[in-house]
């Protein structure tokens, strides 16, 4: 298994993960955060989104248990 993809949405997000475990190319391993539109939502308006390394993925992982675990 070397291609790997996997989403989550809640109402205002969808979380995307993709993995591919033989690539070496750079930007082949990447989580998504974007922004699901809700109309006259104060929260959410339009759609955006953050990509970012699974590495990066991995940092912002340890900073939140760090914070949330308080």
């Amino acid at each position: 298994m070397s291609q790997v993809y996997n989403e989550k949405s809640t109402q205002r997000f969808t979380f995307a993960v993709n993995r591919n475990t033989t690539a070496k190319r750079a930007g082949s391993n990447t989580v998504v955060i974007a922004t699901n539109p809700i109309p006259d939502s104060q929260y959410s308006v339009g759609q955006t989104s953050l990509t970012m390394t699974v590495k990066e993925a991995k940092v912002l992982q340890s900073f939140l248990n760090d914070q949330l675990s308080i």
